[in-house]
């Protein structure tokens, strides 16, 4: 197998391994039976899923590591076995605060191994030209994942039970992501060129007496402890923040705003739209920054989304939410392939695994943050006007914050 080949493999077998893993985004059917089927408040259905993001961001970090040091595949391998078997634990109980360890904590383990391993394998196969649509392909499949996770969920609860389909959705992700991640794997290091057999010069003899220089595709690659000290990571982590409140407010809360703005019933049908741009931004985004580099496609989509949260309160139709969700998947998915991108592209591949983990601690904030702040403000208002203001300020911030971005060298090249 060419070297083309597998890292497209690599590719699609992480792509499926988030399609797996992107059962996180369908808390809200669990949550739903959980009210229904066992009298849980709304307020505890929810734990568990807020205690699942958090874990999940934090998880980045440490899983970044482990993949960098030890490989993808293991890391990969232990996330199937913990976000599976969270979810077979997660059958055996009624009790919040087991569902809250079971879910939260041990599946958001997995869920975070995972996710850490499966896009540094995949970038590392291909050129710089093509680490953005690479990063959005591998993580268009957490977007995509509701798609058929939520229908599955919502008939497996209907039929079953909801502890029934923790058990089934758990056993069939443990194994499904456990036989994808024997599939990942990163390219073996270009071995260290020799020196010339023929005769040196005195002068050269000289030069061949010097310490070694770093090869040139080392020089890019920081560890993080040096990327902390670097002022790119602060704005991206900043911008990165700033852009997760705003969609992941809109995510959490647009079954509610669809209602409360329009009337309708159907909001789901506004959640299965959202996701599916949520995935598509995430490959156009990559493949966009790919050609006109990070900086400017990530001013584009934060300033899209801007202007987006600024309109929301006027969306008082089905057509014109409809179109606010298809502009809020766009613009959030696209975050999800830019900033691995540009960590990528600024700190190098080497580290990437870790580096970008404590850049996705950013998310963790944004996940934490934005749907709190939402609930605050309606219920103080009754209304999201303030939230949707406060979001609109956060991505005219970042994309404003661009623009002391420091060119990558591949964005240099580009000029």
């Amino acid at each position: 197998m060419n070297k083309t080949t597998r890292g497209w493999t690599v590719t699609f077998a992480g792509t499926g391994i988030n399609l797996a893993l992107g059962v996180l985004y369908t808390w809200s059917v669990f949550a739903a039976a959980l009210t229904e089927q066992l009298a849980w408040s709304k307020t505890a259905a929810s734990l568990p899923y807020t205690v699942a993001c958090a874990v999940f961001a934090l998880m980045m970090v440490p899983g970044g590591r482990l993949q960098d040091r030890f490989g993808p595949r293991w890391v990969a391998t232990a996330g199937g076995i913990f976000a599976g078997g969270g979810l077979i634990l997660s059958s055996l109980t009624d009790s919040l605060f087991v569902l809250t360890l079971t879910f939260g904590l041990i599946a958001g383990i997995g869920i975070g191994l995972g996710y850490s391993a499966a896009t540094p394998a995949a970038v590392k196969w291909f050129p710089p030209q093509k680490k953005g649509l690479i990063s959005g392909i591998v993580v268009a499949g957490f977007g995509l994942a509701s798609l058929y996770i939520a229908p599955l969920t919502n008939s497996l609860i209907g039929n079953l039970g909801v502890k029934s389909a923790f058990r089934i959705e758990g056993l069939i992700f443990l194994f499904a992501i456990v036989a994808l991640s024997q599939v990942l794997a990163v390219p073996q290091s270009n071995p260290t060129p020799t020196a010339p057999s023929t005769p040196a010069s005195p002068q050269a003899a000289t030069s061949l007496n010097a310490p070694p220089s770093p090869p040139p595709a080392a020089k890019g690659d920081f560890s993080w402890q040096e990327m902390l000290k670097d002022p790119r990571f602060y704005l991206l982590w900043v911008m990165f923040a700033a852009g997760a409140t705003a969609g992941l407010m809109i995510i959490g809360q647009l079954s509610t705003i669809t209602k409360l703005q329009t009337g309708i019933s159907w909001g789901f049908a506004m959640v299965a739209l959202l996701a599916i741009f949520n995935a598509g931004g995430r490959v156009l985004a990559g493949w966009l920054s790919d050609r006109i580099g990070r900086s400017w496609t990530m001013r584009i989509f934060f300033s899209l989304q801007g202007l987006n949260m600024l309109a929301f309160t006027f969306y008082s139709s089905p057509a014109l939410i409809a179109l606010g969700a298809i502009m809020t998947g766009l613009s959030y998915g696209s975050l999800l392939s830019l900033f691995p991108s540009a960590t990528y592209d600024f700190f190098g591949t080497k580290n990437g695994g870790v580096n970008y983990g404590l850049i996705f601690t950013a998310w963790g904030v944004g996940g934490v943050f934005g749907p709190l702040m939402a609930g605050a403000v309606v219920d103080l208002t009754n209304s999201y006007f303030y939230a949707y203001l406060i979001a609109a300020a956060l991505c005219l911030i970042a994309a404003f914050l661009t623009i002391f971005l420091k060119s990558s060298p591949l964005e240099a090249e580009k000029a």
